[in-house]
C-alpha cells in the first residue's frame, strides 16, 4: 500500500470513528472563510477544528453552483479543466493532498466531461511541519464552472488552523471523505470489485474492464486515468450480467497501445453503492 493510501485509510477511519451525527450544530466543528461569489457559483475554504488520530488536519474547498452548471474532476474527460491549488504563502505545511469524491459522467456537446453538479466538497489532508504550531493556509484556487461554455474562476482564501486536540472531524468533511473512492484492497461492502482488465492485440486494440457492482447496475461507471501526456478515451458500457458484473470497453489505437506499455493506469469504479480506485500496469 502506498504511503498516501495508508494516510487516506487512517483519515477515513478517524472520520468514521470520531465524526458525530450531523445535526443543527454541525457547523460548530468547522472553521470557514466567507463565501466568494463567482459566475454562477460560490466557493469557500473550510477546516475541521480538530486533528485526526494520525496527527493530520482536515480542510476542504466547498463549491456551490447554480442549477445547470458543473465543475470538473481531477481528470476532466474530453473537455474542461481540473481544479488547480496554489498554496504559496502558507505556513507550517509539510504536505497537502486533495481528495476527490467519486465523480459523475456528464455528456456535453464536445464529448463527455467528468465532474460534479450543484455542489461538491473537496477534502484536503494537511500535514503540519511542526505539530505544536498553528497552520496558516493561503490558497489561490483556479477552476472551471461550465454550462454550454466553460468560464474560468479564481478564489483567494486565507484561513488559520490553531493547534487542536484529536477529536471529531467536522461532519461535512467526514461525509465527503466517505465518498472518496477506496483502494481495491480497502473496499467496503457495496464498493465495486475490479475483476479483470484486458487488452486486445488485434488491428484495433481495445481495453476492457470487468467489475462487479452492488446496488443499481445502471449506476455503474468506470473512468480511466493515464500518466501525464497520455489520454485514454472514455470507456463505453458494453454489457452487464445477472451477477452484477459490468463490462466497459474503450478503443486505444495501435500507437497509444504501444506507448502505454509499462505505464500505470488508474481505474476508478463508481456506483450508487460505493466507489473503488485501482492501479493497473499496461502489459
Amino acid at each position: 500500500m502506498s504511503a498516501f493510501r495508508a494516510v487516506l485509510c487512517a483519515v477515513i477511519l478517524s472520520a468514521a470513528v470520531f465524526a458525530p451525527s450531523p445535526g443543527p450544530s454541525a457547523q460548530a466543528g468547522l472553521s470557514a472563510t466567507a463565501w466568494t461569489e463567482l459566475h454562477a457559483s460560490r466557493v469557500r475554504l473550510v477546516a475541521s477544528r480538530a486533528k485526526t488520530a494520525g496527527g493530520h488536519y482536515l480542510a476542504a474547498v466547498e463549491i456551490s453552483m447554480t442549477d445547470g452548471w458543473k465543475t470538473y474532476w481531477r481528470m476532466p474527460g474530453d473537455s474542461g479543466v481540473p481544479p488547480n491549488f496554489d498554496w504559496a504563502g502558507s505556513a507550517n505545511i509539510a504536505a497537502t493532498k486533495v481528495l476527490y469524491p467519486a465523480p459523475m459522467r456528464m455528456p456535453e456537446a464536445g464529448g463527455v466531461a467528468i465532474g460534479y453538479k450543484q455542489s461538491v466538497l473537496l477534502p484536503i489532508v494537511l500535514t503540519p511541519q511542526d505539530p505544536a504550531k498553528p497552520i496558516i493556509l493561503k490558497l489561490v484556487l483556479e477552476f472551471g464552472v461550465c454550462r454550454e461554455i466553460c468560464i474560468p474562476a479564481t478564489g483567494n482564501f486565507d484561513l488559520s488552523i490553531p493547534v487542536a486536540p484529536t477529536g471529531a472531524a467536522a461532519p461535512e468533511i467526514a461525509a465527503a471523505i466517505e465518498r472518496v473512492p477506496r483502494s481495491q484492497q480497502s473496499r467496503r461492502k457495496g464498493d465495486p470489485d475490479l475483476k479483470r482488465v484486458t487488452v486486445s492485440r488485434d488491428e484495433s486494440p481495445k481495453l476492457t474492464i470487468e467489475a462487479s457492482f452492488a446496488g443499481d447496475p445502471n449506476s455503474a461507471d468506470a473512468f480511466i486515468e493515464a500518466p501525464e501526456g497520455f489520454y485514454v478515451s472514455m470507456p463505453k458500457r458494453i454489457a452487464a450480467t445477472d451477477a452484477g458484473v459490468v463490462r466497459f470497453e474503450t478503443e486505444l489505437g495501435r500507437v497509444l497501445a504501444q506507448d502505454l506499455r509499462g505505464k500505470t493506469l488508474t481505474l476508478t469504479l463508481v456506483s450508487d453503492a460505493g466507489a473503488t480506485e485501482a492501479q493497473w500496469v499496461f502489459p
